[in-house]
């Protein structure tokens, strides 16, 4: 699959997030989304990606916008490690079953290993997408350059 890039619509989907509770993309129109992808979770960098996402969550609700961490671990492996990780109210759709289809649909699946690459794609109120980037699986996505990417 060709790879997602700035210009694209983002495609939509249904997924299940760690509560277990259906996330559709297109039921956030009229908010920018932020699809926060790691690899797999109970991992340090994925943990602490996470993390940052929750504790900047107020800050991303000031420029309306809803961060999103989805990987391709099923639902209730997501919601135990939220609940280790106190993460309460950033949502953690599962990418899980179609193994990885969504982001298989953004190009950001990575079949030798069978998980997504390490990303960030801010999607615009109108589900275009404005900004992606790929990180090296090891390194921890900079929040601060995620929030002035918001914040444009």
């Amino acid at each position: 699959m060709k790879q997602i890039t700035a210009g694209d619509y983002a495609p939509d989907f249904v997924l299940k997030d760690n509560r277990g509770q259906d996330v559709k993309l297109s039921d956030y129109r009229g908010k920018k989304v932020l699809l926060s992808w790691h690899p797999l979770a109970w991992t340090k960098v994925c943990a602490e990606q996470m993390k940052s996402l929750e504790a900047n969550y107020a800050e991303m609700e000031k420029f309306n916008t809803v961060p999103l961490g989805l990987s391709v671990d099923a639902y209730p492996s997501k919601n135990a490690w939220a609940k280790e990780l106190e993460i309460t109210r950033t949502k953690l759709p599962a990418d899980f079953w179609p193994h990885g289809q969504v982001a298989q649909t953004y190009g950001l699946f990575r079949d030798g290993e069978g998980f997504s690459e390490r990303a960030n794609v801010l999607i615009d109120e109108a589900g275009k997408v404005l900004w992606v980037k790929i990180y090296p699986i090891p390194e921890l996505p900079d929040i601060n350059e995620v929030l002035a990417e918001i914040r444009r």
